[in-house]
């Protein structure tokens, strides 16, 4: 017999989580028991509300986005709810970022309703749900991973994005200015980038600045 699964949504558009309150209040075993249209609202309502599945869209429009309230619901006390992603964004990093973060699962918006059923079902019970493209993408990530940036590229990294030239992140790291042509020839080797601006473009896409 199949359990009724309590269900938050998390959408900051209030005609999205219109049409999933009544899309999904329509099908069997599941029960909307709260909306929230930002970040803290949905932290703070599956911390009061304890649902079984938070169904949480990434761009919130506020200060904390899908992927910080996440976290933060499946940080709080067992038994924490499951977080089931339900996004536009397919991009490896948003769902690198997800999925680090505690997502049970990673649906695009684009999915039927009878997979979203499935999929809300399959994260109550701890089970893995991912949209086809996804899944497509979390292999290929799998077999063939990204760069690894030691801290100090990080570090370098980091200057670059504030625009400093060689010199200034020498003295701001306190190395030389050899040390940080060194780095920069690693960095650029690992991203596949022969340029500054390109290094920084590349690694904000990959969300590898802090």
């Amino acid at each position: 017999m199949t359990t009724t699964v309590r269900l938050l949504i998390c959408d900051d558009h209030a005609v999205v989580r219109a049409g999933l309150h009544a899309l999904l209040s329509s099908g069997s075993e599941i029960e909307v028991v709260g909306e929230a249209a930002d970040g803290p609202a949905a932290v703070a309502l599956a911390a009061g509300l304890c649902p079984d599945v938070v169904l949480m869209d990434l761009q919130l429009g506020s200060d904390m986005d899908g992927v910080e309230a996440t976290r933060r619901i499946t940080a709080q006390p067992a038994p924490a709810p499951r977080v089931l992603v339900l996004t536009t964004y397919d991009t490896d990093a948003d769902i690198t970022r997800a999925i680090e973060a505690g997502a049970t699962g990673y649906l695009l918006k684009a999915e039927r309703p009878e997979e979203l059923f499935a999929a809300i079902h399959a994260a109550a019970s701890g089970q893995t749900a991912l949209s086809a493209p996804v899944a497509a993408k979390v292999m290929a990530k799998m077999r063939n991973p990204g760069p690894t940036l030691t801290a100090r590229e990080r570090d370098i990294l980091g200057q670059l994005a504030h625009g400093l030239g060689n010199r200034e992140i020498a003295r701001a790291l306190h190395i030389s200015e050899a040390t940080v042509k060194t780095h920069l020839g690693r960095i650029y080797d690992k991203l596949g980038v022969d340029t500054r601006a390109a290094a920084v473009a590349v690694a904000t896409e990959r969300r590898l600045l802090a």
